[in-house]
């Protein structure tokens, strides 16, 4: 062949083809790329002027690996979950390399899956007419009355494939199995809410007279703000009234009004910095009152190590809990 002959060749040969991805690269480009899908007329009605779902369904692409078209296309939401379409499912295991094998078989009456994982003993799952009655599925109209053979080889397929490999799954359900669940047992509805019968509606009044005189104290030494201690005391028992409110808030606390106080506090807060863990949970273990514990809990700031002080903390936590409120 002469050089002319060769270069006449070479133009005429057609150049090699570079295959065009759109698959985003970036949270940015999955953003736009979303938006573009949401506005198209090829993606199914669930994504449709949905940029979000197209988002979520990439994402679960991307885990289990589909492209994104991919993933839109055999992806589907059911009852507000995202499932995989009966075809995708054999797809993945089968492109698994820990998939040997995939047998489908049936006999007219009962399908049968036969997997392999590789490394491990056969697996065979079957569903049957009779598997069909029990579950409410035989006649049911749609598929189950015009396909029943293939809704068969759907149920085996699944129980086996999501039996033997849930890792390449990644736990996804199969679509075909969530549309044959009742719409009752899919939805229970809303929450009913069963208000506690033992739970007054609100903090009892002589209860509150005879410790008053206690939190008054508590309020006056400093020892907690009224704030704090009328969220204590709710949190241990019934919200209080207004009423009762006003008269804690109504308490003042004392100033210090002398140097002599002033050094008191210097004294007391230098006993705290050299403080141990031993000697806080003692105080903390042999609190009789929550007054006691409010003392202890003071010195836990002073402990040096951070892990001490969570445990302390925790101890704390359990001696309010097993007191009564002041």
């Amino acid at each position: 062949m002469t050089e002319q002959t060769q270069s006449e060749s070479t133009a005429l040969a057609p150049p090699t083809r570079q295959q065009f991805d759109l698959s985003p690269q970036t949270f940015e480009q999955a953003l736009t790329f979303s938006n573009y899908l949401a506005d198209s007329d090829l993606v199914p009605k669930d994504f449709k002027g949905k940029p979000s779902n197209c988002l979520v369904a990439m994402q679960w692409g991307a885990e289990i690996g589909l492209k994104p078209l991919q993933a839109l296309q055999n992806i589907a939401v059911i009852n507000g979950r995202p499932a995989l379409w009966g075809d995708s499912v054999i797809a993945l295991v089968r492109s698994s390399p820990l998939c040997e094998y995939v047998i489908e078989s049936d006999d007219g009456h009962t399908a049968t899956c036969k997997v392999k994982r590789r490394g491990e003993p056969e697996q065979v799952r079957q569903f049957s007419m009779d598997d069909a009655k029990a579950a409410g599925l035989s006649g049911k109209q749609g598929p189950w009355t015009q396909y029943p053979k293939r809704m068969r080889q759907m149920r085996a397929r699944a129980f086996a494939l999501r039996d033997v490999f849930p890792d390449v799954l990644r736990g996804l359900p199969v679509a075909e199995e969530l549309m044959d669940i009742p719409v009752s047992e899919r939805n229970m509805g809303a929450a009913e809410v069963v208000q506690r019968p033992d739970v007054p509606a609100f903090y009892d009044q002589a209860q509150f007279e005879a410790n008053f005189h206690k939190w008054r104290d508590v309020i006056a030494s400093c020892k907690q703000p009224a704030s704090r201690l009328i969220s204590f005391i709710e949190s241990k028992g019934a919200p209080l009234t207004e009423e009762q409110k006003a008269k804690l808030l109504s308490v003042k606390a004392a100033p210090a009004t002398s140097a002599q106080e002033a050094t008191d506090v210097q004294t007391k807060s230098a006993a705290e910095k050299a403080v141990t863990y031993a000697q806080v949970a003692d105080r903390i273990t042999k609190a009789t009152s929550h007054i006691e514990l409010d003392d202890a809990e003071t010195l836990i700031g002073a402990v040096d190590n951070p892990k001490h002080r969570e445990e302390l903390s925790a101890l704390l936590e359990k001696r309010q809990n097993e007191l009564t409120p002041y």
